[in-house]
């Protein structure tokens, strides 16, 4: 996204909410935006904030205006932020990539996040990997993974299924669930969307990374499909002073 220096901050902001409900799905490619009047009325914003965000949101080929029709989201809109479906270590490594160090591999319940991002039952198992990207300068990043359930895998990408089995009953070599999955996907065709934030590490992450709680750092959030299937989630953690990350951004 383009925006100019004389934007306003809430007007970026409101950009961003609405920019977001387009690629979660609340307003699905083809659907049409409510009136000015209510969507502003449902996001508690002014119309001529909505209005000059709406704008910015046409010039980045989200909307279209159709007359007699109104704001309609474009069929295939444009992707945001880390695109590129390629393991963390290899794209903070320059292609080298730094060791991955396995903290967890386990089987756990669905949380806030996979139930929202792997679409995951209450009662599903989830397989779950935690990781440490490290190289000769320390701790790089902070993997939290998650895979869709078996019976979801077994479904849409069998290999990914039986190639996280054999890779868990290893005993060394630890790799990335992404590189697994994609390892596993030469003749599957792979989608994923992603966010980007700024945070603190916190205690914890902080402990597993040797910072301080109180570490700026930038969160990462992937969501990988196959079709219209979500088959693995991520969050990375990245402290200050990490590895530059390339940023794909495709209009």
């Amino acid at each position: 996204m383009a925006v100019s220096g004389h934007r306003r901050r809430p007007v970026v902001a409101l950009y961003e909410r609405i920019a977001d409900a387009v690629h979660d799905g609340t307003y699905p490619p083809g659907s049409t935006l409510p009136s000015e009047p209510k969507l502003a009325a449902e996001l508690g914003v002014s119309r001529p904030a909505l209005r000059e965000a709406l704008l910015l949101l046409q010039e980045d080929g989200l909307l279209t205006v159709r007359r007699g029709v109104g704001r309609t989201v474009n069929a295939r809109p444009p992707r945001r932020g880390f695109e590129q479906i390629q393991p963390l270590e290899e794209l903070i490594g320059g292609g080298t990539g730094p060791r991955v160090r396995a903290l967890l591999r386990t089987v756990e319940e669905p949380t806030d996040f996979t139930t929202q991002h792997l679409l995951a039952p209450a009662r599903a198992e989830l397989r779950f990997w935690e990781s440490v990207l490290g190289g000769e300068a320390g701790p790089a990043a902070l993997c939290h993974e998650w895979a869709a359930a078996d019976e979801v895998l077994d479904r849409v990408h069998p290999p990914f299924a039986r190639a996280l089995r054999e890779r868990e009953e290893e005993a060394g070599g630890a790799a990335s669930m992404l590189s697994v999955l994609l390892g596993a996907s030469r003749e599957v065709a792979l989608h994923a969307h992603s966010g980007i934030t700024a945070t603190l590490l916190g205690r914890r992450r902080g402990e597993q990374l040797g910072r301080p709680a109180d570490t700026p750092a930038v969160l990462v959030t992937q969501v990988v499909r196959v079709g219209d299937t979500p088959v693995l989630a991520a969050k990375h953690m990245l402290p200050t002073g990490a590895p530059a990350l390339p940023v794909l951004q495709s209009h």
